[in-house]
């Protein structure tokens, strides 16, 4: 078969299953995308690169107001199918099958160029104005701008869940989201996670970390406690883990913390300081100062072999967020064994149970968030069992060949 695989930035969420299924001499694997910024390179699949949208595009979105995803979605969808045409006039490849992420618009207009071709789209999220990420709490209280901004934030998602065959989303949690005259369409299967690589040290021990770019050198036995996220931000419980930190460091005179991202905003509205310009939650708490920058190590974005020297390290893993995706960092550190605190939030209570996995902690509370990372480090058969029961979850449930079995299995269900 022809597969087309398309994202705009490669290769995301397929990184392991586009190589899989072009492992397959029966297939070929041709995957679309807007930019390849990471310079990867995935055995027996074929990048083909689309244009980004021009100054003309850009300067229309900008007036689109709460259209503006839609507007984005619909330059997305026109680039991603000129690309579709060029491949098939000027390579003569067309596709059997479509896999596709359709929250970037990458989808819209494929069925108009190949109306048999059965695409499956993967359904990230669906936004609601109350009870979900936006406006979980009661004290979270929504205007009419903000309800009128979130309903629309949905219009290419509806577009998308009309036209698929079939759909994918990665937990019960993301798949309760979706309307439910949509639901029969949809299929949860996590993307899976590599549990040879997220795996705890050969040697059974937590050993110590090196980071010779950073200058960080912690020995074997030393206490640290690890946080990784994409961009620190409040959606990932950011300032919370800073505040929870202030009081462990007080308290914990051999901790060390790493800190594992990017000082940037990947999900929610952007910040503003007190003279109302554009500032990050990182700069925010180094203003509120109190804590010993010898003992937190912010490192930056890491390799993958650096990830895992982290996070085999850890002697506790915190990982916050509001009700919202799970990020991937989470089932990893769960695979690593990590001993886990995190968030009694829907998303996290899908995969970590209270004293069975892992240690629940209240999102907003600092304090609550520290006592439950002290429990662990205070205890170290608590902590050792927790550990290896969260990697028998990943085991179970996420293990990326499974996963990508079961993804491989729903694409020949819709071929015919």
């Amino acid at each position: 078969m022809n597969i087309f695989i398309l994202h705009p930035s490669f290769p995301a969420q397929y990184l392991n299953l586009a190589p899989y299924l072009g492992r397959n001499p029966e297939n070929k694997v041709t995957y679309l995308s807007k930019e390849n910024s990471i310079n990867a390179q995935l055995r027996n699949v074929t990048l083909a690169l689309y244009k980004k949208p021009d100054e003309k595009a850009e300067k229309w979105i900008e007036t689109c107001g709460p259209l503006r995803p839609a507007a984005e979605a619909v330059i997305e969808g026109q680039a991603a199918v000129r690309a579709m045409e060029w491949l098939a006039k000027e390579q003569g490849v067309k596709p059997d099958i479509i896999i596709a992420h359709t929250g970037w618009g990458s989808t819209l207009y494929c069925k108009d160029l190949y109306p048999n071709v059965p695409i499956i789209g993967y359904f990230e999220w669906f936004y609601h104005a109350e009870n979900s990420d936006s406006f979980w709490w009661p004290d979270e209280i929504p205007q009419m701008s903000n309800k009128i901004s979130i309903r629309t934030r949905n219009a290419h998602h509806l577009m998308n869940l009309d036209l698929c065959d079939a759909g994918i989303t990665p937990t019960q949690w993301q798949y309760q989201q979706f309307p439910e005259e949509y639901k029969p369409k949809l299929h949860v299967i996590h993307e899976g996670i590599d549990t040879k690589f997220c795996s705890p040290d050969p040697s059974g021990k937590r050993p110590g970390l090196v980071l010779d770019d950073v200058k960080l050198n912690l020995p074997e036995g030393t206490e640290i406690l690890t946080y990784v996220a994409r961009g620190f931000e409040i959606y990932r419980g950011f300032p919370y883990f800073m505040d929870a930190v202030r009081i462990l460091l007080q308290r914990r005179p051999n901790l060390h913390v790493v800190v594992v991202g990017k000082d940037r905003i990947c999900y929610g509205a952007h910040l503003k300081d007190a003279q109302n310009k554009e500032t990050t939650y990182l700069k925010e708490e180094q203003k509120k100062g109190g804590f010993d920058t010898n003992r937190v190590h912010f490192v930056g974005l890491r390799n993958r072999g650096d990830y895992q020297k982290i996070l085999r390290a850890s002697s506790c893993h915190v990982y916050l967020t509001r009700p919202f995706v799970l990020s991937w960092s989470c089932l990893e550190a769960m695979s690593f064994a990590c001993p886990m605190v995190a968030s009694k939030t829907p998303p996290v209570q899908e995969v970590i149970e209270d004293n069975v996995n892992g240690l629940l902690a209240e999102f907003r509370s600092p304090y609550h968030i520290a006592r439950r990372v002290e429990e662990l480090l205070d205890d170290r058969e608590l902590a050792k069992k927790l550990g290896e029961r969260a990697r028998e979850t990943i085991q179970e449930r996420f293990e990326l060949m499974k996963c990508m079995r079961a993804q491989e299995d729903l694409m020949y269900s819709l071929v015919r």
